[in-house]
């Protein structure tokens, strides 16, 4: 029975050769964390600048330009591939 606990200890799911494995994956997602707090940060802020009592007047016109293919006759749009 000794032996049995011993060999869970050694390698088992949350045994010392997991270890190392565990350690990986845990940097994984806090990198992956890092990365989807930036971007939910980024969209907090165009959610702000979209908020119906104070529209930024940059954002809209380039979000009615982006989506609706809206321009002036007097414009040059340029696309640029991101």
């Amino acid at each position: 029975m000794l032996l049995l606990m011993g060999g869970f200890v050694i390698a088992g799911p949350s045994g010392i050769l997991a270890w190392g494995e565990n350690q990986r994956l845990l940097e994984q997602r806090r990198e992956k964390l890092t990365e989807l707090e930036s971007q939910r940060d980024h969209l907090k802020n165009r959610v702000a600048l979209l908020d119906s009592s104070k529209v930024d007047p940059d954002l809209a016109g380039e979000l009615l330009r982006s989506n609706l293919n809206v321009a002036r006759p007097d414009e040059m749009v340029m696309l640029i591939k991101r």
